[in-house]
């Protein structure tokens, strides 16, 4: 019989190394905040702080970007079409590009300049090309911020330049990055460039863990003296893909050094957690069918449920749930007749749901959950829920992912629903 206790038992040390904040330097804890996700399936695998008021710095320029990537999927600007640079533009502090009053950068030179270099003379030209004024252009990025399940976050310019007004959450940052990548992957591949060339000066990526650290592949860094120094990272190692997000940085090697400390343990720990799935996949066993299935589906139909119940599915051992650092970790409940084990902390703040199936155990919901996560590109990072109801004397379980926006539950059933997977939305308080 194969023992994996050594290995869990190493998966427990590499979790407890997740929990050390900036151990190369001494951290302000007034401006350290960190948080890192598995992307595919939403677990939190680290979470300090994550929730605190920060300034997101040049971090805000995520935003930036993702208005602009929407305003060319929308046809109201090219990659080749002209940016001109205002006399407030031009007057922007370092970093920037030096651009003089009425010259012009093309849309993609601007993409390249804002990620590579960081640059501010060019992130006042987008937002007053976009918006009109850079102010409106800023209130505009806060409205689309909250839509896409940031709440935490304000902007008040297109840069990240000190506004004390302009504030954000680590895991605001995770939820922005995923979005980047969900949204726009015709795009992403600018977030991977190491250098741009611009006037015959090259200029190398602010963001050095890029092409330095297995895997990573983006996103952005951001300084100034009231935030320290910010990252957030996106790498993937085999099938994981991590958001890791670093704020409040003493240094920038210090920051940069954490952030590489936390992806090396957190795909180690999740290497670990396939092990477990994968002994509990060989060993679980399954579930009789229900015999009053006429009688349930019925019940189930009353209730507008508007789905069958599906019947005599194997019953997975629960998966391993693996929260550390401040978050609650708990495995699903082994007895599940009475109640749902609590699942990690969403990063999504939406009040929508999707439900994918209702069951007679809340085993076979949560079975149904986990199945069904790694077919959109959404449930995985919402809030996966069995939830219990009543009917004529015989208690079933709803498998829902919770805390969704409108526009991402929608999205999530339509991605369900190309793989012939049964999906209906459900409206806050249903």
């Amino acid at each position: 019989m194969i023992s994996y206790a050594p290995r869990l038992a190493a998966a427990l040390l590499l979790a407890l190394s997740l929990m050390v904040p900036l151990s190369s330097a001494k951290a302000d804890t007034s401006r350290y905040a960190a948080f890192v996700v598995d992307q595919n399936t939403g677990v939190v695998l680290h979470s300090r702080q994550s929730e605190a008021t920060r300034y997101p710095a040049s971090l805000t320029k995520m935003m930036t970007l993702y208005m602009l990537f929407e305003a060319m999927e929308a046809g109201e600007i090219g990659l080749r079409d002209p940016i001109r640079i205002s006399a407030r533009a031009a007057n922007a502090p370092p970093s920037r590009l030096d651009l003089p009053i009425g010259s012009t950068i093309s849309t993609e030179d601007a993409i390249r300049a804002l990620v590579v270099r960081s640059a501010n003379d060019v992130a006042v030209a987008v937002g007053e090309r976009l918006g009109g004024t850079e102010s409106g252009f800023a209130a505009a990025m806060t409205t689309r911020a909250h839509e896409l399940g940031l709440p935490g976050t304000t902007f008040r310019n297109a840069s990240g330049l000190p506004d004390n007004r302009q504030v954000t959450t680590a895991r605001d940052m995770a939820r922005l990055a995923i979005a980047l990548q969900r949204d726009f992957p015709q795009y992403f591949h600018y977030f991977d460039e190491t250098r741009f060339v611009w006037d015959g000066r090259t200029y190398r990526n602010h963001n050095t863990l890029v092409g330095r650290v297995d895997g990573v592949d983006g996103l952005k860094t951001g300084y100034i003296r009231a935030s320290g120094f910010n990252v957030v990272v996106s790498a993937e190692r085999g099938e994981h893909r991590l958001i890791a997000v670093i704020m409040g940085g003493p240094t920038a090697a210090s920051r940069d050094a954490h952030a590489e400390e936390l992806l090396d343990a957190a795909f180690s720990t999740l290497e670990q957690r396939d092990d477990r799935l994968l002994f509990a996949a060989l060993s679980s066993p399954r579930i009789n069918p229900i015999r009053q299935q006429a009688l349930i589906a019925m019940d189930v139909a009353a209730l507008g449920l508007a789905e069958p119940v599906e019947m005599g599915s194997a019953q997975a051992a629960p998966p391993l749930r693996i929260v550390l650092a401040d978050e609650t970790s708990q495995l699903a409940d082994a007895h599940p007749a009475t109640h749902r084990a609590p699942a990690e902390p969403s990063l999504l703040r939406g009040a929508w749901s999707v439900q994918v199936g209702a069951y007679n155990s809340a085993a076979a919901a949560r079975d149904r959950l986990d199945r069904v996560t790694p077919a959109s590109s959404i449930l995985g990072l919402a809030q996966p829920a069995a939830r219990a109801v009543d009917v004529g004397g015989n208690r079933l379980w709803r498998a829902r992912f919770e805390s969704l926006t409108a526009e991402e539950a929608a999205h999530a059933c339509a991605e369900l629903g190309a793989r012939n997977e049964p999906c209906y939305t459900v409206a806050p308080g249903r």
